[in-house]
């Protein structure tokens, strides 16, 4: 469930009620206590790579463009790809969406590469940066010095005190490290001309977005911001996801009363590594359906028996009008993924995807 600060004050209230309602006692088990009985059309083929490999036939079919990171996220919402969903509406409510967002400065991720990732800078930030390491690493040698000088003065007999000036050492000591390591993160990034001049095309393309996301600023400078804006970022879908979505939702909440809990919509190649240390369903595959921009997952974990079969039932259906590919998973939810143009790929096009859908890749 995301924090109140992700959600814009004023729609504190309906969200709110929305997750009330999500989560009400319903009286009767729910979730993995109920007793359902799941359609075949939400089950895993008998080679369970196929399920994957008919989402990945679709992004080849399409030739679609997914994000690595944040900033080829926010080039595709710039470009117009995806659209942005509310927090909550009538029919659905977004519950736990970019729940792993943090804070910390915008980064370049390149799955490939055995660098750390380093933080996106404009060349004033870097400038800025090196001088603080610079200044930070200058005080931490002085106050090493002065520490060393304090100890060799002490008698061996004053062991509390050598002890705690040997504490203090090593934690400046700590502190020198991690800075020379910072410097050195920043000189195999930035210290080569082509790699920096395209370090500073990803940050241009995050600062495009922050300056203007839909009539709203935000600071790239300060760490609840980043937040905020992360955690938009990630409530986008493609159209044709998003219209999938919807109909199942208003379906679902003309039959129950309540909103469609919706737990995961796009997540860049970054975060979808990220959660695949915490999450096995989270599949680290070359082109993780996630990262299309039409697969969303649907949370059944507050849902009765006769709710989990409904949804699975619209599923199924939309399944058998090859307009989804779908699956029950074992952690509370319903991955869906959305056919472009309503068609399933061809049979062709998902043989050659069977060898990228290794989930252990």
């Amino acid at each position: 469930m995301p924090s109140l600060q992700t959600v814009e004050a004023a729609e504190i209230p309906a969200w709110e009620r929305a997750a009330q309602k999500v989560k009400e006692d319903r009286g009767e088990p729910v979730g993995k206590q109920a007793k359902i009985e799941v359609p075949s059309q939400l089950r895993h083929y008998s080679d369970k790579k196929r399920f994957l490999a008919v989402q990945v036939a679709e992004w080849r079919k399409h030739q679609l463009e997914t994000p690595r990171d944040y900033a080829d996220l926010a080039d595709l919402i710039q470009k117009g790809e995806l659209a942005e969903l509310e927090p909550v509406s009538d029919s659905y409510i977004l519950y736990g969406v970019g729940g792993r967002a943090t804070g910390e400065p915008f980064t370049v991720f390149n799955r490939s590469s055995k660098k750390k990732s380093v933080a996106l800078l404009d060349q004033a930030a870097l400038d800025g940066e090196y001088e603080r390491i610079a200044a930070s690493a200058g005080n931490l040698k002085s106050e090493i010095a002065t520490f060393r000088e304090e100890l060799g003065a002490l008698p061996k007999k004053e062991r509390t005190q050598r002890k705690s000036l040997q504490a203090k050492i090593a934690g400046k000591e700590k502190a020198l490290k991690k800075e020379t390591g910072d410097k050195e993160l920043l000189d195999a990034h930035y210290g080569n001309p082509e790699e920096r001049r395209r370090l500073f095309n990803e940050y241009a393309k995050i600062e495009a977005l922050a300056k203007d996301f839909s009539g709203l600023t935000y600071d790239l400078e300060d760490a609840d911001s980043r937040q905020q804006m992360k955690e938009r970022m990630l409530r986008h879908l493609r159209p044709e996801a998003i219209r999938v979505m919807e109909e199942v939702a208003v379906s679902y909440r003309q039959k129950f009363d309540r909103p469609l809990p919706v737990s995961s919509l796009v997540r860049p190649h970054e975060y979808q590594n990220d959660l695949s240390k915490v999450n096995p369903n989270a599949t680290r595959i070359a082109i993780p359906p996630h990262s299309t921009g039409l697969a969303f997952d649907i949370y059944n974990k507050y849902m009765t028996a006769e709710e989990q079969q409904y949804v699975m039932t619209e599923l199924a259906r939309l399944k058998d009008e090859a307009l989804i590919e779908v699956l029950r998973e074992n952690r509370d939810h319903f991955h869906v993924f959305a056919f472009i143009d309503g068609t399933r790929p061809g049979e062709k096009l998902i043989r050659q995807s069977l060898d990228d859908a290794s989930a252990s890749e």
